[in-house]
């Protein structure tokens, strides 16, 4: 890739998302490749990450961690919505615009979560890019957006599930209204669309559709490298360099009722496959009960995917994006236990792929049902690693950063 040294030193690059972990990290892993290729950028965000501190990383003063546990798919129930999430992402997308003014970029790159950026973008008068980083923007008859339906029902209702995602324009005008008043901007509803759209999903795992605009990008995704991992305390270094085999289970950051009666059934379960188990607490959906802990379990709220999956037999997660990609790329096969949104998404598109057996049910998780699970998934390790291996060959920072550098020169091409 080649990008001019003017246009380089010149650049002001914006990234804007909030969200979890999941959301944050691969606009970090973005970042710092740009930090690399010379571009001034600054990532604006929500509490919700550790930040490299070659980044300049600016809070959105919110953390979605912090919300209610029934919020924890943004959008559910009406009181929380306005006792939590609407005040929250007033906040968010309130601070979006006074960054976005502060900086000065020469182009955003933001979470489509991030509803003002189209605004300041306008009053600006800068291209913005979308990220998407599960396919929910981009109309397909393919499949539907993801996390609307679970399965596809055919070319047009596939293609007309993507209207729901406009849903939440509607949920926050006022919030939108608000900030054109502020710029001083008409109060036309006219969404200024963006200069396209960078969908950070490995092309391994999804195939792009033939009728995507050729403004959507299918770039791979943007993982975290080796030089920014979190290091491994002792203990869990200690854990996972036993060779007695071990089952990494974590559902990032879900919550949800009976977290100690799923945590004591995936631990059983584990030890009817003769697995020890790495149970990773999160934010709240596994909670082991301390009759169900022994020297074959270990317990933390978090660890680096990349430094703990390799070492695993098999991972069971909830099917998150950036967990998906991370156990594929490490060739360790997964067993996934969707709880909301895109993870159903996920779950069919590795079944799909022959990379993952039928999904669990969160609520309906037996020792027996999770013993069988993880039997099946030792026996996709072969087409797991297949998938690994391409999928170690892709760079999605540096596909994404080409998109930038021509959304820059005002030339963007398929």
């Amino acid at each position: 890739m080649f990008v001019s040294e003017a246009t380089t030193k010149q650049s002001r690059l914006l990234l804007a998302t909030a969200g979890s972990r999941g959301d944050i990290e691969p606009f970090l892993s973005l970042a710092a490749a740009l930090h690399g290729s010379g571009y001034d950028v600054q990532v604006v965000a929500t509490d919700d990450a550790n930040f490299p501190e070659e980044i300049d990383v600016v809070s959105l003063g919110v953390s979605f961690s912090s919300l209610d546990g029934h919020v924890s798919g943004p959008f559910s129930g009406a009181r929380a919505f306005r006792q939590q999430v609407q005040p929250a992402m007033r906040t968010i997308l309130g601070g979006v615009v006074d960054q976005a003014m502060q900086w000065q970029p020469d182009v955003i790159v933001a979470h489509p979560k991030l509803l003002t950026v189209p605004v300041v973008a306008e009053h600006l008068g800068i291209p913005y890019l979308t990220v998407e980083l599960a396919p929910v923007m981009t109309p397909s008859r393919e499949f539907p957006a993801a996390g609307v339906l679970n399965r596809s029902l055919g070319g047009a209702v596939n293609r007309s599930s993507y209207r729901a995602v406009s849903a939440a324009r509607l949920m926050f005008a006022s919030e939108i209204r608000a900030a054109r008043q502020r710029l001083g901007l008409s109060g036309s509803k006219h969404v200024r669309e963006a200069a396209g759209s960078l969908v950070a999903v490995s092309p391994t795992l999804l195939t792009r559709p033939s009728d995507w605009p050729a403004t959507t990008h299918l770039t791979g995704d943007w993982p975290r490298t080796s030089a920014r991992r979190e290091a491994l305390s002792a203990e869990v270094t200690d854990f996972i360099s036993d060779d007695a085999p071990f089952l990494y289970a974590g559902f990032g950051s879900m919550r949800g009722t009976g977290a100690d009666a799923r945590a004591e059934t995936i631990v059983e379960g584990a030890r009817r496959a003769g697995l020890r188990v790495l149970l990773a607490t999160g934010w709240g959906a596994l909670n082991p009960p301390t009759r169900c802990l022994g020297r074959d379990v270990m317990t933390v709220s978090a660890v680096p995917h990349a430094a703990v999956l390799p070492t695993a037999a098999v991972a069971m997660h909830h099917g998150g994006a950036g967990t998906v990609h991370a156990a594929t790329r490490c060739g360790t096969p997964s067993v996934l236990v969707p709880f909301l949104a895109d993870q159903a998404f996920w779950a069919q598109l590795l079944r799909n792929k022959g990379l993952a057996g039928a999904p669990l049910n969160k609520d309906r998780l037996s020792a027996e049902s999770i013993r069988a699970a993880i039997a099946d998934a030792a026996g996709r390790r072969p087409a797991v690693q297949r998938a690994a291996e391409h999928m170690r060959r892709e760079n999605g920072p540096a596909n994404a950063i080409s998109i930038i550098a021509k959304t820059l020169a005002g030339a963007v091409e398929a």
